[in-house]
């Protein structure tokens, strides 16, 4: 018994010791625990102020929009299916081998394109996404169907492409989404994948904190952060992405004090609009609803379970996981993500097979170069004098344009092709400094609305952002004349008989002999054949008829806003004139005789879709509409027979009608075409003024042809209907008198204004008494 009392004493003696060490510590804790807290209070206070602030508030800057034109397909419609396929990659459709099942995706083929179409959603227009198949063949479309029911449709209409961004400072990508709108296996995904107890924690998870310590005390440094979803978005929201201990303890009082002030959907909500998930260019793709778009190009509620764990898979690290840098890393981490949904019962063996087994098929990757840099720049001094810069690079607006960006691609590939094409032909026009290099410019509008539909307004806005189109005044040589012809159909007609003598006049006080371009035997031409062969001596007979102050007059109609020297030299296009706006004064022929105001903005939504701006077509009648079709008739044999009848050759047949012109020295080189569809002005030139010694015909033409070949689906084949007020009536065409029957060897039918038409026979041919009279009966009873 003694023996056991000792002993008994001996363990209470070493016991005691330890627990007064254990309460010891206690104490020291606890005390810590105060005082951290009491000194830690006003910091976590200013915090708490810093953050309700900062969430209270607009939570993130959302860049401005700006969208291309939507682009209708209808049956009997001209398609290019190269250019085609090429419009769809830029709309986000992915390519598949078999037929589409989704929204987003194509297959196409020689006869027949199948295309699930995208959710088309914009003010007045909400159209859910269906499946249609397109029938081709000869170069145009035959029939559109909808899928599998096969019902004909006459029309379909695609989605606007998205051409730029207005970034702030911080040049983010992001398009916000709720909650409510995200897929339920998206929501899974990235809980499995970073935080899978973050609807039981409390803005920290201890063991994820053990775990990173303990492998940071490994490595001797910080690798791993252990951090939850709360702590992501702290850092990301409000922190650095330094690692430091400093850093982390913001982070994690960040965390708390979310946790204690928003729910937990809130803050997930949040935790998916701001993640970084990659990086197109310059610009970051924060949150997964732009994820969605520039990965799979669809919305974010359409993706599958596949996709979810994709994007998921991102967040670990978006640069190593991306599947535009490698398929194998991504599809070994979305399958990763995928087992560890199934492993949390948040999918089902059988979804996890099917969602493994699944291809990861992306959008097309486009690059984050400039799209149209020359009309964006035109676009954008428009909406600087609209809004100011903070609201477009954070307000979110939806900017809808005029541009056709399948017309803007053909346009600027057509003027790179000619440009290298003349430089290869001719080596003198070669220049190696690239602020010299040769020159052009291209502008392509509808010319009843005056909407732009296309602009380049140089051949490389890396080396020159002056626009040509918009800021150069340049001489429009005989591009000018037909504002001559114009004025002159109120003392002629297209069949009046005009002087090819040369003469000498004062023109800006000297002597001025103007001389044709080329030699023109003829001692007389007809007022049509005399502008469709652009010739200057019979042109200066008939501006001498019409007078100098007409000619003047009747241009201004045309609102340009350079001046017009009163000098015979002005009626063969010395006088400079901004190249909008004799594109622009061109489009009056074509739209009967209305001048429209140029534009390239529709309208402007705000984020939450109500309208900010309304651009309603505005124009003015400047000449009758009957004149406006005998301009198009004259214009018409610049392209059949004239100096434009090279276009024929080029490939391009449909209707045209337009005027060529080259200036003294050919320092400019002009072709302003257009069908009842579609106008386009090409100008080449050098900026300094050297000659490219070449003609409208030669440097210019072939540009315009080549543009409008690759635009099928713009073009009709239609020509203007002849309206009243005009008349047609057989003419001799050495006379310009009424044919006599058989007896003038020359014979052409001509248009003519109704009161305006000749009614004297030609007096140069005589066929005896007999068919005087049957020709003058012939008359009386066909005056039309």
């Amino acid at each position: 018994m003694p023996t056991r009392k000792k002993t008994a004493r001996k363990k209470k003696s070493r016991k005691w010791p330890r627990r007064s060490l254990l309460i010891a510590l206690a104490r020291i804790v606890v005390t810590g625990s105060f005082a951290a807290a009491f000194l830690l209070s006003p910091y976590c206070l200013y915090l708490s102020m810093k953050i309700e602030d900062r969430f209270s508030g607009r939570r993130w800057d959302i860049p401005s929009r700006v969208f291309s034109d939507t682009q209708v397909l209808m049956t009997g419609q001209g398609i290019n299916i190269d250019a085609f396929r090429s419009k769809l990659k830029a709309l986000g459709y992915r390519e598949t081998p078999s037929k589409p099942r989704q929204k987003g995706e194509m297959k196409l083929s020689a006869q027949e394109i199948d295309i699930f179409l995208h959710d088309l959603k914009m003010p007045g227009l909400d159209r859910p996404g269906f499946p249609v198949r397109i029938s081709v063949g000869s170069g145009e479309i035959k029939a559109i169907r909808t899928v599998p029911r096969g019902k004909n449709l006459p029309m379909i209409e695609l989605e606007p492409e998205e051409v730029m961004l207005f970034y702030g400072d911080e040049h983010e990508r992001r398009r916000l989404i709720t909650l409510n709108q995200a897929p339920r296996h998206l929501i899974n995904a990235v809980l499995a994948a970073e935080d899978n107890s973050f609807f039981s924690h409390y803005g920290l998870d201890p063991f994820g904190i053990m775990r990173a310590l303990f492998v940071n005390l490994l490595h001797g440094g910080i690798v791993q952060g252990g951090s939850t979803i709360t702590q992501q978005l702290a850092k990301n929201y409000f922190l650095t992405s330094q690692r430091t201990m400093g850093r982390k303890l913001n982070e994690m009082l960040i965390a708390l004090i979310i946790e204690t002030k928003y729910e937990k959907n809130q803050i997930l909500e949040m935790y998916m609009n701001e993640i970084y998930l990659g990086q197109k260019g310059s610009a970051s793709i924060n949150g997964f609803g732009e994820a969605a778009f520039f990965y799979f190009g669809r919305q974010v509620g359409d993706l599958t379970l596949s996709e979810c764990a994709v994007l998921a898979g991102l967040i670990k690290s978006p640069g190593q996981y991306s599947p535009f840098a490698g398929k194998k890393n991504c599809t070994q981490r979305r399958d990763a993500v995928l087992a560890a949904m199934a492993e949390n019962g948040m999918i089902t063996d059988a979804e996890l097979k099917a969602a493994q087994q699944a291809d990861v098929r992306t959008a097309a990757y486009s690059p984050a170069n400039k799209k149209a840099p020359y009309f964006m720049d035109h676009l954008a001094q428009q909406l600087r004098d609209m809004y100011p810069p903070e609201v477009l690079s954070g307000m979110g607006l939806s900017i809808y344009t005029t541009i056709d960006m399948q017309v803007q691609t053909a346009a600027e590939q057509a003027l790179a092709r000619g440009l290298e094409r003349l430089e290869k032909a001719q080596p003198r026009l070669r220049r190696e400094d690239a602020g010299k290099k040769l020159q052009g410019a291209v502008v392509v509008m509808d010319p009843k609305s005056g909407a732009i539909k296309a602009l380049a307004g140089g051949r490389d806005y890396g080396a020159s952002q002056f626009n040509r189109i918009t800021q150069a005044r340049r001489q429009p040589g005989s591009a000018f004349k037909p504002f001559v012809y114009l004025s002159g159909l109120d003392v002629c007609t297209p069949a009046t008989i005009l002087s090819n003598e040369p003469r000498t006049m004062k023109s800006g006080g000297r002597q001025w002999t103007p001389k044709n371009y080329e030699d023109i035997p003829e001692a007389q031409l007809t007022m049509r054949e005399s502008l469709a062969r652009s010739v200057n001596l019979t042109t200066i007979d008939l501006a001498m008829r019409a007078g100098l102050s007409r000619i003047i007059r009747t241009a201004r109609q045309f609102d340009f806003s350079t001046p017009l020297a009163p000098t015979p030299s002005m009626v063969l296009g010395a006088s400079e004139v901004i190249p909008l706006e004799l594109a622009r004064a061109y489009c009056a022929f074509a739209s009967g005789g209305v001048l429209p105001v140029p534009f390239t903005l529709k309208k402007v939504i705000d984020e939450n879709g109500a309208v900010l701006a309304l651009r309603h077509m505005s124009a003015k009648r400047v000449i009758p509409q009957d004149k406006a079709y005998i301009m198009n008739s004259l214009l018409r044999s610049v392209v059949t027979e004239g100096t434009a009848r090279g276009l024929a050759g080029r490939g391009f047949t449909q209707p045209a009608a337009g005027k060529t012109g080259t200036t003294n020295d050919s320092r400019d080189a002009w072709f302003v075409g257009y069908t009842p569809d579609l106008l386009a002005l090409v100008w080449v030139g050098f900026d300094g003024g050297d000659s490219i010694r070449n003609t409208g015909a030669s440097a210019a033409l072939p540009i315009w042809a080549d543009l409008m070949r690759s635009v099928p689906q713009c073009l009709s084949g239609a020509w203007f209907s002849m309206p009243e007020g005009v008349i047609v009536k057989t003419v001799c065409k050495e006379s310009g008198q009424l044919a006599r029957g058989g007896c003038c060897p020359l014979k052409a039918e001509e248009v003519f204004l109704a009161d305006r038409a000749p009614s004297e026979i030609c007096t140069l041919h005589q066929c005896g008494p007999v068919s005087e009279i049957i020709d003058r009966v012939k008359n009386f009873f066909n005056p039309f």
